[in-house]
């Protein structure tokens, strides 16, 4: 009975919807109920005071009711969305017609349940990322060093290398998490300094070239800057992040023995950092989309948690530059310009 009560109500029409203004909606009420009362009393019984009174009071309910429950059925929608929400259901959505005070509410209801459903989704892909990366170098640590202990595998430099590299990439987990921490916190530190530009690459790209091998990649880093003593104020371990997280995205996606570009073109307006591969590109729709956080292309090699990008740009953003995709005939081109 209670579900076809319901099923009914549903039916009924909401014809204060148009009105933006609740204060006005409620005045309607009361005019409309009044009118609706006296017109019954006019037409149908005359002037009696007794059941004049008593039919007034019933008329003005019942206008009252029907008009009032397209007013408040969004708030009852609101209130049984919020006890879902509780429960850790983000689906709920409040059907919203009314341009009024309550409409306005219940639309922001709405944005924020899917912005609530987006950071419970965000917060399940960063447990299942950071685990999945944590496993692996773990791993990889753990048969190095069983394998040693055992004496299946000599204490030599090599060995030691392998696991060198693994707990090098769990530092490099660490760090951008750590990264991610100070960006949802809002912390800027900032250590600006005039930085070389040719050593700082020189460094990047040495480093870049031990992380390549340590996943089985050998590609080529052909790195130009212009003029050769170019000096940027920066701040240097942001800077040194910044290329490291590009250099990184570049060999992940590239082939393996694939060629990385990396220049450097000081001009009068400031620093132009370019860093190319030859992969497969980004398509023009999802170049605004691979710099948002946890975004890892399908066909990218080594893993990674898809926060180097979104790292990049935070970095970036703290200096007063700009950094995207560019157009390229071959794979994908990066570039990031840092004012003078």
């Amino acid at each position: 009975m209670r579900a076809r009560l319901s099923a009914l109500v549903e039916l009924l029409p909401r014809p204060l919807d148009p009105v933006r203004s609740i204060k006005l909606k409620l005045g309607i009420l009361l005019v409309a109920s009044g009118g609706a009362a006296l017109a019954y009393f006019w037409l149908m019984i005359g002037w009696i005071p007794p059941t004049t009174s008593v039919t007034a009071i019933i008329g003005a309910l019942l206008t009252s009711q029907i008009l009032a429950h397209g007013m408040t059925r969004p708030l009852r929608e609101m209130t049984a969305a919020a006890r879902a929400m509780a429960r850790g259901d983000y689906s709920r959505r409040i059907r919203v017609t009314a341009r009024d005070e309550v409409g306005e509410l219940g639309r922001a209801f709405n944005q924020m349940s899917a912005d609530l459903a987006d950071v419970d989704r965000t917060r399940r892909e960063l447990i299942a990322n950071v685990s999945h990366e944590l496993r692996t170098p773990i791993a990889a640590l753990h048969a190095v060093l069983e394998n040693v202990v055992d004496g299946v595998s000599p204490a030599d430099p090599a060995t030691l290398r392998t696991a060198l590299a693994q707990t090098e990439r769990l530092g490099r987990l660490v760090t951008e998490l750590l990264d991610l921490s100070r960006i949802d916190a809002g912390a800027h530190p900032l250590r600006l300094e005039p930085v070389a530009v040719a050593p700082l690459l020189a460094d990047v790209v040495a480093e870049a070239e031990v992380n390549a091998a340590a996943t089985a990649r050998t590609p080529t880093f052909r790195v130009s800057v212009e003029p050769s003593a170019a000096v940027v104020r920066a701040d240097p371990e942001r800077l040194h992040q910044v290329l490291a997280n590009l250099l990184d995205n570049a060999v992940r996606h590239g082939p393996a023995d694939g060629e990385v570009r990396v220049t450097a073109t000081m001009g009068p307006t400031g620093l132009t950092l370019e860093v190319a591969d030859d992969g497969p590109g980004i398509a023009v729709e999802e170049r605004a989309q691979v710099f948002g956080r946890f975004t890892r292309g399908d066909r990218a090699s080594g893993g990674g948690t898809g926060l180097g990008l979104s790292i990049a740009r935070w970095a970036v953003d703290l200096h007063g530059g700009t950094i995207g995709v560019i157009d390229s005939t071959r794979g994908c081109r990066i570039r990031v310009t840092l004012p003078a």
